[in-house]
């Protein structure tokens, strides 16, 4: 049997002045080890190193996405919306609480690095034997299950799944606003207040009321705004691929039988992708960092090498381009092979890219990633239909090829390369 909690749990928070916790299951998933873990993991990952301000944690976030589902839940209930499934609110309040609770150090670097999925983490860690799994089964043995089938998106209840995860939830807008706090800047400030109050369940969705249309049209301009300035900006992008070179070069090494000076638990599981669940909750930046520090000694020159770069923030230099083709790639590579460089360390590509909002066009099935409007008469509309704004943004695949280097490496082989090849660099030297 749930119950509410004795006395109401506040936190102060910077984006959303308080977050009250309410039920007694949600203090408890707080307070367990799995959830507290996140206070060590960064929201943004290597941002760190573009944006100093940006070392808020998928803790404070976490907690902010489950207070954005609280109030959207209150607001339904306290206005008696019949459409809202009321005995749905304690699966929507712990899937927004515990949505990001397999993400692991440094985020989406580490997924690449070692081809991961966080939500597929999340679920083993809520459905293992974890403080987080114990917590949840006082609620029913299918409660962990129905909880974990919220986060990848297969419950049974599209209205609770719109919630946690479609192109208007509240993930989302505690990250644009979170993020845009932590980072200084004013691209990710909406108007949240006046988005909540108009959204409305309708027909086993989550919709907006037409009036709020504008409301949602500066969310997604902010969207927009936040991935091209902060989360793919290139500086950040330059750590990033430092921090997966270095994953790559001691998963290598791993493999070779090197003998590293240093070695920490559950590293060598990690590089042979055989974590158990207790093993992959010891991962988080600290203990990262900490083997990052002591490889910086490491005998493999490419190693130290690497690893006092993201260490000293020794950063990539890159130079941009608006098209590139393989052969193009094939003759840098080789200058690089021939000029005694590394051509798969010392050299990156990158292409980032995001789709702002996925439009709906005629003829489309339904899909989970629209957004829909209603209007006076009960009838919905897909938002392109109605905004130019939107229609304006929708399938942008904006994005610049972007190649880095180690910049006094590059320099001082220079001379050893085609002057076609030199050319491309001097301009960032």
């Amino acid at each position: 049997m749930l119950s509410p909690i004795s006395e109401e749990k506040v936190f102060k928070d910077p984006v959303h002045n308080y977050i009250h916790v309410q039920d007694d299951m949600i203090w408890r998933l707080i307070n367990t080890p799995e959830f507290q873990r996140l206070r060590r993991v960064r929201q943004l990952g290597t941002s760190y190193l573009t944006f100093h301000g940006a070392e808020h944690s998928r803790f404070s976030h976490s907690l902010g996405v489950y207070e954005i589902t609280r109030k959207i839940i209150s607001q339904f209930e306290r206005r008696g919306y019949t459409d809202w499934p009321m005995d749905e609110r304690m699966v929507a309040l712990c899937a927004a609480l515990l949505h990001d609770l397999g993400h692991g150090p440094f985020s989406h670097s580490v997924e690449e690095a070692f081809d991961m999925d966080h939500e597929d983490w999340t679920c083993r860690i809520v459905l293992g034997d974890t403080c987080v799994n114990e917590v949840l089964r006082e609620a029913g043995d299918d409660f962990p299950e129905k909880v974990a089938s919220v986060i990848r998106k297969t419950y049974d209840k599209p209205i609770v799944m719109n919630l946690v995860t479609s192109p208007l939830d509240a993930d989302r807008m505690d990250y644009l606003l979170r993020d845009a706090y932590y980072t200084g800047v004013n691209y990710g400030t909406i108007d949240i207040d006046r988005i909540l109050r108009l959204l409305r369940p309708f027909r086993d969705r989550i919709v907006v009321k037409e009036s709020g249309m504008h409301a949602v049209e500066d969310y997604l301009m902010s969207r927009y705004q936040m991935y091209w300035q902060v989360y793919f900006h290139p500086v950040t992008r330059s750590s990033e691929i430092i921090l997966r070179q270095i994953f790559r070069r001691a998963k290598e090494l791993h493999s070779q039988g090197y003998r590293f000076k240093f070695m920490i638990e559950p590293l060598p599981s990690l590089f042979e992708g055989s974590l158990s669940v207790r093993q992959y909750l010891q991962l988080d930046e600290a203990l990262i960092q900490t083997a990052f520090l002591q490889w910086t000694a490491e005998e493999d020159k490419q190693l130290s090498e690497l690893c006092g770069r993201f260490m000293h923030r020794k950063l990539y230099k890159y130079v941009e381009f608006d098209m590139m083709d393989e052969s193009f790639i094939d003759d840098i590579r080789e200058a690089f092979r021939q000029a005694g460089l590394h051509p798969e360390y010392d050299l990156a590509i990158d292409f980032p890219t995001d789709l702002p909002y996925d439009r709906f066009h005629s003829g489309m099935p339904s899909s989970e990633k629209q957004i829909l409007l209603l209007d006076r008469h009960d009838q919905l509309r897909e938002i392109s239909e109605v905004s130019e704004i939107v229609r304006s943004i929708s399938g942008i695949h904006q994005g610049r090829y972007h190649l880095y280097f180690p910049a006094e490496k590059v320099k001082d082989a220079l001379d050893r390369m085609p002057k076609h090849i030199t050319d491309i660099f001097r301009q960032s030297l």
